[in-house]
């Protein structure tokens, strides 16, 4: 053959039936990995509306686990610094849950007027908006609503939307 083609069937790991990142969430993709590493993502040849192939987000998506400058450790950086300093994961989780909690404490509306003068109850936090992801599957969605309507967050999107 030539020395340049390369049968790859036997050392490969082919995942098939997992959801794609295109924004409308429906399309599949088969990832091809060697050992720990994807090598190729592909489209699911017998998806219908794809016919196979994927959007760009789709074909983007082996960026995610092989780009050699994805951030891998929680990074900070301090208001008013120009330098990144790595932090525990544990501080940074500690930090998200204070500075939610700190701008619901505040900022929470529990009640307000309606045109006629009454009180209505609303308990909504107009201070915070989510923007999730088109990566995200349909589960990881619906527990970002409920965790984003528990807080009483109004302002909620994801990209399959956008």
């Amino acid at each position: 053959m030539g020395g340049w083609l390369v049968d790859l069937v036997p050392v490969l790991n082919v995942e098939e039936g997992s959801h794609g990142a295109d924004s409308d969430g429906l399309a599949q993709a088969e990832r091809y990995s060697k050992g720990d590493k994807i090598i190729d993502i592909e489209g699911h040849p017998d998806t219908p509306h794809t016919l196979g192939r994927l959007c760009p987000k789709g074909a983007a998506t082996i960026q995610l686990s092989n780009n050699p400058l994805r951030p891998t450790k929680a990074m900070y950086r301090a208001p008013g610094s120009d330098k990144w300093e790595e932090k525990p994961l544990d501080w940074m989780y500690e930090q998200i849950a204070k500075r939610y909690y700190d701008a619901r404490e505040k900022y929470f509306i529990e009640k307000e007027k309606n045109k006629d003068g009454q009180e209505v109850v609303v308990n909504r936090l107009d201070a915070i908006a989510s923007l999730g992801s088109a990566c995200i599957d349909n589960e990881e969605c619906y527990l970002l609503s409920k965790l984003n309507r528990t807080l009483g967050i109004v302002y909620h999107e994801h990209q399959a939307r956008v």
